[in-house]
């Protein structure tokens, strides 16, 4: 816990910011752009447990598929999380804002055959991508085009994640039940 005793900017506050965006038009952006952060590190975390157990005959191409993956989440989050902070806003970051602000839910600790694991994260996945088109209709609708921008190019990265997943999903495979 810190120990500062002055509070530079509250959490949920959107200050003026230096990129001109109206604070009334930023504060919905921000509530979004947090909404995103939460949600896509709840994935990130969903997908890192399932690169840690993955098993079984194409355990080397899921461990490497899953880790990237997590790995280019973190990095669309991060760029989400900057982006809130450019335009006056405070970005989630405690575990249990993260979980509050988020809106999917991850799956329990239970350690599950890795189709059932995919079938959660492309679950997740088509939730998350329903949100982000939203909230880029909404950076749009408001002129914030570059918050908008972001957000396509995260949702670009997430899109191409979730069809690989739904071609893992397949039912071909060397694997011989």
């Amino acid at each position: 816990m810190s120990t500062q005793k002055t509070v530079l900017q509250a959490a949920g506050t959107v200050e003026e910011n230096g990129l001109r965006i109206d604070v009334e038009k930023a504060e919905q952006i921000v509530d979004a752009l947090n909404t995103d952060l939460a949600a896509a590190y709840v994935l990130y975390h969903q997908l890192r447990k399932h690169h840690w157990n993955v098993e079984g005959a194409e355990h080397r191409d899921l461990h490497l598929f899953l880790g990237e993956a997590a790995g280019e989440v973190d990095e669309i989050a991060d760029e989400v999380a900057e982006r809130a902070q450019a335009i006056g806003g405070v970005p989630v970051a405690s575990p249990a804002a993260l979980q509050e602000a988020s809106p999917v839910e991850p799956e329990d600790e239970d350690v599950y055959d890795i189709r059932t694991s995919l079938e959660n994260d492309l679950e997740m996945y088509g939730d998350i991508l329903e949100t982000v088109r939203e909230h880029v209709e909404l950076a749009e609708n408001l002129g914030d085009h570059a918050t908008a921008e972001i957000l396509r190019q995260g949702l670009v990265e997430m899109e191409e994640h979730a069809h690989t997943i739904d071609h893992y999903l397949e039912d071909d495979t060397l694997v011989v039940n």
